[in-house]
């Protein structure tokens, strides 16, 4: 599944479109690497995003086309 297409779907990001321009504005890392909307994610892959003077890094530990909005979280580990 496409980067941005998983942070709208795990709910870390609300819109797909603001997803693609985050990774566009180098504001994802996968692991430590400046990833493009288009990266192929798979499990285990540790992801970070930086919001404003916030960042979030996040484990992925499962990949969905479709996830209710209580089930989103258990497509994903925080990581402190």
């Amino acid at each position: 599944m496409r980067l941005d297409k998983y942070l709208k779907v795990s709910r870390l990001i609300k819109r797909r479109t603001i997803a693609n321009e985050a990774c566009d504005n180098d504001r994802i890392l996968v692991n430590g690497k400046q990833a493009k909307a288009s990266y192929q994610v798979k499990v285990g892959d540790v992801i970070e995003i930086s919001f404003g003077q916030r960042t979030l890094k996040v484990e992925v530990l499962n990949i969905a086309e479709h996830v209710l909005k209580n089930d989103a979280s258990a497509l994903y580990r925080e990581i402190p």
